[in-house]
Formats: structure tokens, sequence, C-alpha cells
């Protein structure tokens, strides 16, 4: 029997409650991509994770001369947040009898091989640099937890050392079992002795320290949130890894610390003030003080009193979203423990924050932020501005983007996400894997990443691998009983049911160049299957084993309950017309999630030339065509006769021009000076406008 039924958009509700999060940091999910995605992503961890330099991120931690209030110490910790749940993924064949994504007797690649010992001697230099009071970091004492970004490191340092607890823990439980059996487990070599308990015994030093020196009554004298930059945004950030201690732990005292955080990201008045503007409905960019200097060119003091950095602003919410799961979950409620703030108007706050940031920040591309500041850029993104989307803050709102749509299954949050992916974020990505932009305009061309710190790295190469896990844990979920894809491409899925039943399909699908997706099923039995259809998509065609199914709407889920066969097919083919963007005399092109854009390579003249007019806002742009692409370097290609730089008073000068566009991704990937796109067109005026 069938039951086959549409599941809107989840409307938020202040009295939602907030199921335990299942809090797996290390978990990628049973997902093996194939295809060009697939390609990507191997390429990225091999030569971007697997090659990194764990010496050289990991000297400061030794040395500890930081004198002039920077983010060494970031870099380390970034890279363990994404190289722990690749070494997952390069792993191989997953267990069949543990169903994990780390089998420890399977020969490993020369990757994994590669990437376990440089994770174990990362965590070894990390250890060796902690002192007896617990400190983790490269600051002398008399300029630690201050005003530079000392704690903004820990945070940091502390996600790096709860990755490997996790990896760790799984590691020893699956040898355990193993050799239990009577088998032979054949751990790399590269695995050190050190034990789980070990890094977790580091872990809770490190946040001691923290509360020692900030908590209540600290030695330093100040409380956190007056600590770092960004009227406390930066410091309150380690919210985040210090639930995640309390949800590993079980010690109320790192509960009660991260209470004491949240009650200084929300009560001070010239704190971050993270749910009361929220509430109020001020937007992201206009939330400083109103004494703010806005014109000051003392930077000193922007970086400290400023409440407009992007990426920063965002891990305080995502912290905010782990407590309110946290508080929700645990039963010391009952014992008189209480949030400074309604859990519900935190997730509120959370939910408003993120909507105004789609409503007035993000581009076409996915992408927001100049000079990594909001800025009310979508209502300017057809103008030049400098350093345009920031690959930190592409990475952090992808992150928020896929911690919004866990707590509320909300599928707009899956179609901002996607639209991310597609655009900003392999977009910054170097087409060989090896490296990630800084920024990448909308219009120009793309170059390498900055230098910080005095070091041969940045922030955002340390950063970037991490939005590619957003899109792999969110691609396919078992969660509640049922199967849910948010995400469509050629890719092997599976999971597990809460009775341990195996539930797994193959997709086929070269989505988003192509409006098809074809799933097969391996399952025997009942299951509900969850489909997310795209909100750009208006009509969309549903068919299971050729038959089609009715109901499916735009910015929902279509949700198929049957008892599944091995082989039942389904079938997707989404609405995907080219639509143009208007605004302020300028156009753009969007197909599906994809910014088009016009690439010099296709040498049909003047990429910023001016188009005519009879296009209109949100128009199907029936006139383009998809084409072969003209070398590998792309991945789509398209043409359309349009009429660009007209000459309306000569014949032939009058007639359109066959004008080629190629996925935003793919523009200016040569990372050259020579190689120019851009995405936004003027429209010519006429005299009267």
């Amino acid at each position: 029997m069938n039951r086959i039924g549409i599941c809107s958009a989840t409307a938020f509700c202040a009295s939602v409650a907030l199921a335990a999060s299942a809090d797996s940091i290390a978990n990628i999910g049973d997902v093996k991509l194939k295809g060009m995605l697939g390609e990507r992503l191997e390429s990225m961890v091999e030569r971007h994770v697997a090659a990194r330099d764990v010496d050289y991120i990991t000297a400061p931690f030794q040395e500890k001369t930081e004198t002039k209030g920077w983010w060494q110490t970031e870099f380390w910790g970034k890279w363990m947040h994404s190289s722990v749940p690749y070494l997952r993924y390069a792993a191989g064949e997953k267990s069949k009898d543990q169903g994990s994504g780390l089998n420890v007797q399977a020969p490993q690649s020369k990757v994994a091989e590669e990437l376990g010992y440089k994770i174990e001697r990362g965590v070894e230099r990390i250890l060796a640099s902690q002192e007896p009071c617990g400190y983790i970091g490269n600051y002398p004492d008399d300029l630690r937890c201050g005003e530079g970004w000392d704690v903004w490191g820990m945070k940091y340092t502390l996600m790096g050392l709860l990755h490997y607890y996790d990896w760790k823990l799984e590691v020893e439980s699956l040898k355990c079992k193993v050799d239990g059996a009577g088998g032979s487990s054949r751990l790399s070599p590269n695995v050190s002795c050190r034990k789980s308990s070990d890094v977790l015994d580091a872990a809770k030093k490190l946040c001691d320290y923290v509360i020692a020196e900030l908590g209540p009554d600290g030695k330093r004298g100040l409380e956190l949130w007056q600590t770092g930059n960004w009227s406390g945004y930066a410091s309150s950030s380690i919210l985040e890894p210090v639930v995640w201690l309390y949800n590993r732990t079980k010690d109320s005292k790192y509960l009660d610390f991260a209470t004491y955080i949240v009650k200084g990201m929300t009560e001070p008045p010239k704190g971050p003030r993270l749910v009361d503007l929220a509430l109020k409905g001020v937007s992201v960019a206009d939330r400083d003080e109103s004494d703010y200097r806005r014109t000051s060119d003392d930077w000193s003091y922007v970086c400290k009193n400023g409440r407009s950095k992007a990426y920063e602003m965002m891990s305080c919410y995502q912290g905010l979203l782990e407590y309110v799961e946290a508080v929700a979950s645990t039963s010391r409620l009952a014992s008189g423990v209480s949030c400074p703030v309604p859990p519900a108007d935190i997730l509120r706050a959370a939910v408003m924050t993120a909507e105004d940031i789609v409503r007035e920040e993000v581009n076409l591309a996915g992408g927001c932020a100049s000079s990594e500041a909001w800025f009310h850029g979508a209502r300017k993104q057809h103008l030049a501005y400098v350093h345009l989307q920031e690959t930190c803050v592409t990475t952090t709102w992808m992150r928020f983007c896929e911690k919004l749509l866990d707590v509320t299954d909300d599928p707009k949050w899956a179609d901002q996400l996607e639209r991310t992916f597609y655009n900003a974020y392999l977009g910054a990505l170097r087409r060989d894997g090896g490296e990630f932009a800084a920024y990448t305009p909308l219009a120009g061309d793309r170059w390498h990443g900055m230098h910080h710190c005095y070091m041969h790295t940045d922030c955002c190469t340390a950063n970037g691998p991490r939005g590619f896990l957003c899109f792999l844990r969110e691609l396919f979920k078992v969660k509640d009983g049922a199967a849910t894809f948010n995400f469509y491409a050629s890719a092997l899925v599976e999971g597990r049911m809460p009775d341990g039943r195996k539930v797994s399909f193959d997709m086929y699908s070269l989505y988003p160049r192509t409006d098809y997706v074809r799933i097969v099923s391996h399952v025997e039995g009942s299951l509900p299957v969850r489909l997310r259809i795209p909100a750009w998509s208006g009509k969309t065609e549903v068919k299971l084993n050729g038959k089609r199914l009715d109901g499916a709407a735009a910015g929902g889920y279509f949700t198929i309950e049957r008892d599944w066969r091995l082989g039942d097919i389904v079938e997707l083919k989404f609405d995907m017309p080219v639509v143009s963007h208007v605004q302020d005399h300028h156009v753009a092109f969007t197909r599906g999630p994809v910014l088009l854009a016009r690439d010099s390579r296709f040498a049909d003249g003047d990429v910023g030339a001016a188009f005519g007019g009879g296009v209109e806002d949100g128009g199907r742009m029936e006139c383009f065509s998809p084409v072969r692409v003209p070398s590998d370097e792309m991945w789509m290609a398209f043409t359309a006769p349009l009429s660009a730089d007209v000459h309306s008073e000569n014949p032939e000068g009058a007639l359109p021009s066959a004008v080629g566009f190629c996925d935003y991704a793919s523009a200016g990937n040569r990372w050259s000076t020579g190689n120019y796109y851009r995405t936004w067109f003027p429209i010519l005026r006429r005299p009267v406008e």
C-alpha cells in the first residue's frame, strides 16, 4: 500500500519542542559521491586536507610568542574539524558488521594513511604544548584572554580535540568488538596509543582554564564577552564547543559555563545582544550602537566595537542553537537550572536573523558580506564592492543553514545551502582542489588567498573544507523513522533505522546540470521517503516505477510511504528554466540553483557589455539553450541570442548576438588575470530614464 503525502515548509512556532541533538560532529553520513562532485571532493581531500603541513600549523602552539593579538591558533582546529570526517570518507569500504564509516580491518588508501598520520601527529604536538594550568595556545601569559584572538583560538582547539575524541572513541569501540569476536584488527600503524580519554581530559583542562580565567569571578577580572573583538562575538562563539564538551561529559559545570556565556551574549547593553536586537527586527547590518563611529579610520575601534562582522555573528548563533538543544535534552532543568533567555526566544532570534540574512544580504551566488561585514548586500549585488564573499563567511553561512535545517526541518534552509554550495562555495575552490580563494567577487577574476599572521596560509583556506561537510551531511538523512533526500547527485547513500534496519539507495543524476534524478531502492519493507522539492521548481514531476504521482509542491517535502522492494525506481524531473533578475537597470540570470556568468574564454565580446531592453524581473528566458562545454575547465555552458552592445541604427548591428554563459563556479576558474567573468550586466537606458 502506498501512502503519498505532501509536507510543506515547517512554520516556526515559539513553543517548538526540540529533540535531543545526535551531535555526531565527526559523522558526514553514509554517502559516497560519484561524478563531478565526487571528483571535486576527492581532489580536495587529497590535495588540500591530506596535504596540509601539520607541523607548520601547530608550530605557534609550541612557541607561544604571539604579541600582536593574531589568530594563528585557529588553523589547526579548523583543519581538524574537516580532516577527521574526511578520514572516515577516505578510509574506503564501510564495516559491514558495525555499519560504521570507519573500518578498522580494511586496508587503508594512501590518502587515508597520510591523513591519519597527520591527525595523530598534530594531536601529539597540541597535547605536548598544553601547560599544567590547561592552557593551549600561542600567547604569553600577560596577553592571554585579552583583546586579541586568544579565546577564539581556544574555541577551535576545543573543536579539534573533540573531533579527535569522537573518532578515537569509535576506533577503540570497533577494535574491542573485532578483538572480542576473535578477529585480528588491522588498525593503521599510524594510530598511536593515545587513548580517547587522554584527549577528552586535555579538552576538559583547556575549558577549565577558560572558566578559571574568564568565568564567574575569573582571575582576569573580565567577563568573557568583554575579551576579543566585535562586541564580544569572537570570544562568545566558544559556546559551541563548550556545549559539545557538556554533551560528552554530562558535567554540569560545562552547562553552567555555557549558561554564563549565553548571559554575556544576551544581557549586557554593549555586548553581542544576539536575541533582543533580532526579536526587535533589527537587520544584521544595523546592529551597531547609535554612537558607533561608522566612518572611523581607527580599525582597532571598529574591530572592538562593531557588530556587523558576519562570520563571528553566525558562529555565535551556531553555539546558541547547540545550547538550546542541550538544555532541551538535559534533565537538570527539573532541578531548578534555568536559561537566561527562554529557549524559544533564542530559536526565534536565530531564525529571524537567518531570514534577515536571506532577505538583506545573500546574493544570487548564495554568498554575502563585503570585507567580511554585513552591508545590505542583496540590494547592492550589481555594484562593485571590495572583498566580496569571504570563504569563511560562505562556509559559516552553510553551517548555519545546516543547523537550522536540522532544528526546524524547514526545507527553505536546504534551498539556501544548495544555492551557496553550487555557486559561492564551489567557485571558491580551486579547480584541482588544492586551495580556497579568500574572496570570490561577482565580476572580475579569481585569485589566491591571503597570507595571515606572517604565515603562508589564511583563515579561508583552513575553513573551506568544512563547507563540503554541510552538503554531505544533509544530502541524505535517516531521522525520526524516515529517509530524507535534501540534495540530488550521483551517489550511494545508506543509513540505519531506529530498529537497526539498514536502508540504502543508489542515486543517478547530473543535477543541476540537468533536471533529471533517478533513485533506485535497495530497501525492503515499509519506509517513508521524503524528497525535497526546491522552491524554484514550479512544476516538478515525480514518478514511482513509471507511474506519475501528483502533489509535489515547490518549497516542501514530497513523501512516499510504501512497502519498498529491491529495484523500485523513483524519478524526478524539475522545472528548471533560466530566469532573469532585474535590479536597478542591471540583469542577471539563474537556472535552478545556479547563477550564470559570462566568461572571457567564450571570446564572444565584452563580458561587461550592456544588454538591450526586453527583460523583466522573474521572467522565463526561453531563449537560453544548454550547449556542449568548450573545454573540461567548465561544468555547464549555455548560449542565448541576446541584444548585447546593440547598435539599433544599423540593421546588422541591431541583430542579437550569440552570447555564451557558464555556471558561476566555473567562471574565472583558471585563477589568472586573463580570465575575466561577470554575472550582473547593465541594461541600456533611454534618455527619459
